[in-house]
């Protein structure tokens, strides 16, 4: 019987023909995995099966998901997010050889309540800041979406502005996110951009690379702990909402009605983007 694989034309030209057709043939590929994206078992014999490459600067890890979950695709991350990936997967699977084709685990869904933060360096346009994210559930209308609330400890600038004025905002309306109007209404997406989750962390916010493909816009030094909440919600609509603020403009929340309630006053103001963005890939 044979494997119902899909492997794009992207993860093709990354690991080369030879190599495609031995999976589309059999080789390395598993008969059982658990997927990248929900982590629920899957079957290669029975149901659809994406490949999926995630690759650093010099590792490259060869992993799989249900097709209706994620689309056969190449991922970039660091290499050290890589490389820790890759240990945990082993000390998972039972310390089974890191080159061996494994599950490795991307783009979510699954769940709790309470928001978490992190600091992290951002390398996206401007100055260097740190950049707080705090993950938490927020409605649009009745359903709740993963929501990632994205704030600079001070002002950004553009590259060369030493006056201190604080541009964050104005720089990722250059980049297509919208003023938030109202909090119920879901933005829409923005093409290229995505967000990373892998073992269940949030790892990365990806943006659109200028050589094609994406790069990392903020990147976690380790990565964030997501409750089951958000990556339930996050998996069943395939995306999060990503909304800026400037710096003290809403702070870290401990719950997520008090979150809201300071978006709320932000949005009050004029003083939030956002976008939605999908679950990884391009």
């Amino acid at each position: 019987m044979p494997r119902m694989l899909d492997v794009s034309d992207e993860v093709r030209s990354e690991i080369g023909d030879d190599e495609a057709d031995r999976l589309l043939g059999g080789a390395h590929a598993p008969d059982g995995y658990e997927c990248t994206s929900c982590r629920t078992p899957g079957d290669s014999f029975q149901e659809p099966t994406s490949t999926v490459l995630f690759v650093g600067e010099e590792t490259a890890v060869l992993a799989f998901a249900h097709a209706r979950c994620i689309p056969s695709q190449v991922v970039p991350v660091s290499e050290e997010q890589l490389l820790g990936a890759v240990r945990s997967i082993s000390q998972a699977q039972g310390d089974a050889p890191a080159e061996a084709p494994a599950a490795a685990a991307v783009p979510a869904q699954s769940a709790q309540a309470q928001p978490s933060a992190s600091g992290a360096q951002p390398s996206a346009p401007g100055q260097a800041a740190i950049l707080g994210i705090t993950c938490g559930l927020v409605l649009h209308a009745d359903t709740g979406h993963a929501a990632l609330v994205v704030e600079p400890t001070g002002p950004v600038g553009r590259p060369g502005n030493t006056s201190g004025t604080d541009e964050f905002l104005d720089l990722l309306q250059d980049a297509g996110f919208q003023p938030v109007a109202d909090l119920n209404k879901t933005p829409d997406q923005l093409p290229g951009w995505s967000v990373l989750v892998a073992m269940g962390k949030l790892h990365a916010i990806l943006q659109p690379a200028a050589a094609g493909g994406s790069t990392g816009w903020w990147q976690a030094h380790q990565p964030l702990q997501v409750t089951d909440a958000w990556r339930i919600a996050a998996g069943q609509l395939s995306e999060v909402t990503m909304y800026a603020v400037p710096a003290g403009m809403v702070g870290r929340q401990p719950r997520e009605d008090l979150l809201r309630q300071a978006l709320e006053r932000a949005v009050a103001k004029g003083q939030v983007v956002a976008a939605s963005l999908p679950l990884a890939g391009t």
